[in-house]
C-alpha cells in the first residue's frame, strides 16, 4: 500500500511558524503579514516569506487590500493535506501492526525454544 505525498506541502508544514501562521488564519479570519507579525515571533519580512511558500502550495490565497494583502487558507488544500495525513497515519498504523505481530511471534518462539 503507497500513499502518494505531495513532498513541497508537506515541506512548508512542517515548519512551525507556517502552522502557526494557517491556525491563526483559521481562528481570526484572513489577515495581513502586518497582522501576523504582530502575533507570531518573527519580522514582517519573515512573515512574508512564509506567506509566499504557503500560497506556492496553495494552502492559502490572498486578495489586494490597500498597500497590503489579505491571506486566508485554502480550505479544499487543507483537507487534501490532511487527507494525505490521514492516509499516511492508516499505512503507518498498518506497518506497525504487522512488525508488533512479528516480534510476538519470535518472542513465543524464543520462549518456547528456552523450555526444550
Amino acid at each position: 500500500m503507497t500513499t502518494m505525498v505531495d513532498d513541497a506541502l508537506w515541506s512548508a508544514i512542517g515548519d512551525p511558524i507556517r502552522r502557526s501562521m494557517i491556525d491563526l488564519l483559521l481562528s481570526g479570519g484572513p489577515g495581513t503579514a502586518t497582522s501576523l507579525s504582530e502575533r507570531l515571533p518573527v519580522t514582517r519580512q519573515a512573515v512574508s516569506k512564509h506567506l509566499a511558500v504557503l500560497d506556492r502550495v496553495g494552502l492559502i490565497s490572498s486578495a489586494p487590500a490597500g498597500r497590503e494583502r489579505h491571506y486566508r487558507v485554502d480550505e479544499a488544500q487543507l483537507a487534501r493535506a490532511v487527507a494525505q495525513l490521514t492516509a499516511v497515519g492508516a499505512t503507518w498504523d498498518a506497518r506497525l501492526r504487522r512488525i508488533k505481530r512479528i516480534a510476538e511471534t519470535i518472542e513465543r518462539h524464543r520462549t518456547d525454544n528456552q523450555g526444550e
